[in-house]
Parts: C-alpha cells; sequence; structure tokens
C-alpha cells in the first residue's frame, strides 16, 4: 500500500466514523476523574481529515504551463 492509498483510509475511516457521530451523537461525560469530551473528538477527527486532504493535495500531480517567444 503506497501512502496516498494510506492517506485515502485514514481519511475514509475518519469520515465514516464522523458520519456515526454525527448520525447517533454522545454525549460528555467523566467517570473515575477522567473527562470524554465528544466535542473534542470530532474536532480531531474533522483536523485528520483536513490533515489527509492536504496530504493528497500536495502529492497530486501538477503541471506548469509556460510560454516561449523566439
Amino acid at each position: 500500500m503506497d501512502d496516498a492509498q494510506q492517506l485515502e483510509s485514514i481519511r475514509r475511516l475518519a469520515l465514516a466514523q464522523l458520519a456515526d457521530l454525527h448520525v447517533s451523537p454522545k454525549p460528555s461525560y467523566s467517570i473515575d476523574g477522567q473527562s470524554v469530551s465528544w466535542q473534542s473528538y470530532l474536532e480531531s477527527l474533522q483536523k485528520t481529515i483536513d490533515w489527509c486532504d492536504a496530504k493528497l493535495g500536495g502529492s497530486e500531480p501538477w503541471e506548469v504551463q509556460s510560454q516561449a517567444v523566439t
């Protein structure tokens, strides 16, 4: 599996988790002094998706168009 495929896989999984949490949102809670914030988790998933998008966008072939005059 190359880097682009790995990034696409990570992005796909993060999008699936994000969609699942929007369909059935979870409440934030605290147990034994440890708190779980679903909003922070959602933000983390979005940052992961944005990071993957940036990496994938940078790896796409690009073209420089130039023109010479003689």
